[in-house]
């Protein structure tokens, strides 16, 4: 096959040099001399913080702040990436620290300017806003929180307090389960294995390895249940503390529908819809076990191939499809792909250690953003390529932006990954000849569906449910039995659960580490449903308008990006009309005669 511009690519850690040279580096060590000088320097400001503060002074001092905050954020993307490569790195362990207790405290220094931001009248704000060009959204979007905010003391204690309580917390939770192996018996050899080397065969073709697979990852993960899920409990705890009972949010996912700026009735719409359309995939799931000959699914072959296809991607192979699938819709697209390979800011190899799944970092919107992915030669493991790359390219589109505007809120942060993922799939369709993978593509994007969108629902439904329990005094193991039951509702008579279920919610980072941001999994992929069902009806009009949604970045509210683009997530209908797309999906699919079983 063709790759972009005949390069190859191999697999690889990625450089961390566009940050600094090494964690012992005088350019990382003068960082922190820098911050302190310039903290000092804003400090000063404070006197000129009035109601009739000068727009252009005014301005001044926010251009500081970003300033100082470029230099933070070089700092903690340098040290987050550090970690990642190696999660059992104590030298990486305690320079994140040393970091996360530094930017605290400098956080705290420079606090008075949001706390006089916000209790300032609306009259000062409007007219400082007027004049503040690509950081109005931002400064309004700190308005948004007056209500919830305390006195400068009691913000103060908790920036510190969250350094050695919830942070730590998260940073004990990812060192503890980023240490598991796993050991699984495949074609007579018992291999250890890293979770994202395991599971690889939740998708294999043997049920049985499937079945061993699945039951010793959670049998590991069960074994250390008791001790996550009391993490867990301590870091709801202290999330219910500061967002509910300190600061006055309505409920716990209050806070983070805020932060995203999607008003409460939105998400409870969203959450409602995926909850009623769960039938949908329940009988995707039986048409799935008529493939696979048995009565009923086991928990163990929802993402099972339906017919035996072991096909490997080559990295390079998969890195061409990838790139040139982005090409094929756009040549800037693949142009801005490709500099994350030429610039080494991919890590894609599987090794010990290293944390598990794969992210996008943006670490400052002039430096080519970083990808991790855990390449294991999966078709799943170059649609994840797709998706990771798809969130660079989306940050690249809006890096003309400031530093506090060119991130998209959590939900519109998912649309190029999950567009990019798309396009991926149709070019596989387009191109691959053999029909045993063809069709293990389209039951595959029906997979992904289910696992982007019901399933990352049900994890919220979860969430709200599990926040409440533990407010109420719940066990971990009756936490377990409401997620047992969670998993009951969203397969309904379609898929038996096992027992080792129980324990599935302590293996799901995210729940940890940012309370409720799964739900703009589902956010995302639905939106991206509709998004794509106009670009192929419309063709090349359409995209001028998608590449202005990405473009904008975080530069405006996420109802007004997309009312702009003639999307209204207001009501029902809209995200409905995502679960039609995927009905008419699983007709195609009942449509194609199976095969006589033997």
């Amino acid at each position: 096959m063709t790759t972009l511009s005949n390069k190859t690519y191999s697999q690889k850690i990625w450089s961390k040099a566009d940050l600094f040279t090494a964690p012992d580096s005088p350019e990382l060590e003068d960082s922190f001399v820098v911050l302190e000088k310039m903290t000092q320097a804003f400090e000063e400001k404070r006197a000129l913080l009035t109601e009739e503060i000068a727009a252009k002074d005014f301005l001044n001092i926010v251009k500081e702040m970003e300033e100082l905050s470029r230099i933070a954020y070089r700092l903690e993307a340098y040290v987050s990436l550090w970690f990642s490569e190696n999660t059992q790195d104590q030298a990486a362990q305690s320079l994140m620290a040393r970091v996360e207790q530094f930017t605290a405290e400098l956080v705290n220094r420079t606090l008075f300017f949001s706390l006089w931001w916000k209790q300032l009248s609306d009259q000062a704000a409007k007219r400082l806003m007027a004049d503040s060009g690509d950081y109005r959204y931002w400064l309004e979007e700190i308005r948004h929180f007056k209500k919830y905010t305390l006195t400068e003391a009691e913000e103060k204690i908790i920036n510190i307090k969250d350094v050695t309580g919830s942070s730590a917390l998260n940073t004990l939770y990812a060192a503890i389960t980023n240490r598991y192996t796993f050991k699984l018996e495949v074609d007579g050899e018992v291999k250890e294995l890293t979770r994202g080397e395991i599971s690889v065969y939740a998708r294999h073709h043997d049920p049985d390895l499937r079945a061993r697979a699945y039951q010793e990852l959670y049998r590991v993960y069960g074994e250390d249940g008791p001790i996550l899920g009391q993490l867990y409990q301590t870091l709801v705890r202290d999330w219910r503390n500061e967002q509910v009972k300190l600061r006055g949010f309505k409920t716990p996912i209050s806070t983070r529908n805020l932060a995203n700026d999607i008003p409460d009735e939105i998400v409870d719409t969203l959450l409602e819809v995926c909850r009623e359309n769960a039938p949908v995939f329940q009988r995707f799931f039986k048409l799935k076990a008529q493939w696979l000959g048995v009565d009923k699914l086991r928990r163990y072959d929802v993402y099972a191939p339906v017919v035996k296809s072991d096909k490997q991607y080559a990295f390079d192979e998969a890195a061409g499809l990838v790139l040139d699938s982005f090409r094929q819709f756009d040549p800037q697209f693949a142009e801005m792909a490709e500099r994350v390979f030429a610039e080494d800011h991919l890590d894609s190899e599987v090794r010990k250690g290293k944390r598990g799944g794969a992210f996008c970092l943006t670490a400052l919107p002039d430096l080519t953003p970083w990808v991790m992915v855990n390449y294991q030669g999966k078709a799943t493991d170059v649609s994840t390529m797709a998706h990771e790359l798809g969130h660079a390219i989306h940050s690249m589109l809006a890096a003309h932006h400031s530093l506090f505007t060119t991130h998209a809120c959590l939900p519109l942060a998912e649309t190029a990954s999950t567009f990019g993922e798309m396009m991926l799939v149709d070019r596989l369709l387009n191109e691959e000849e053999d029909e045993n993978v063809r069709r293990d593509l389209l039951f595959s994007q029906v997979d992904d569906a289910y696992a982007t969108i019901l399933r990352q629902a049900f994890f919220a439904l979860f969430e709200k449910q599990a926040h409440e329990m533990i407010n109420q005094g719940a066990s971990v193991d009756e936490l377990s039995e409401a997620y047992l039951e969670n998993l009951r509702t969203q397969f309904g008579d379609a898929v038996e659960i096992s027992d080792e279920f129980r324990w599935e919610w302590v293996s799901i980072p995210h729940i940890y580490n940012v309370p409720f941001y799964v739900y703009a999994y589902t956010f995302g992929q639905l939106l991206v449903l509709s998004l794509y069902q106009q670009f192929k009806q419309e063709g090349e009009s359409f995209k001028p308008r998608y590449k202005k949604i990405l473009s904008t970045g975080g530069s405006e509210p996420p109802v007004k990006i997309l009312d702009d683009a003639g999307i209204n997530i207001r009501e029902a209908a809209f995200w409905q009309g995502g679960f039609d797309v995927i009905r008419n999906l699983i007709a195609e699919l009942e449509a194609i005669p199976i095969p006589a079983t033997e």
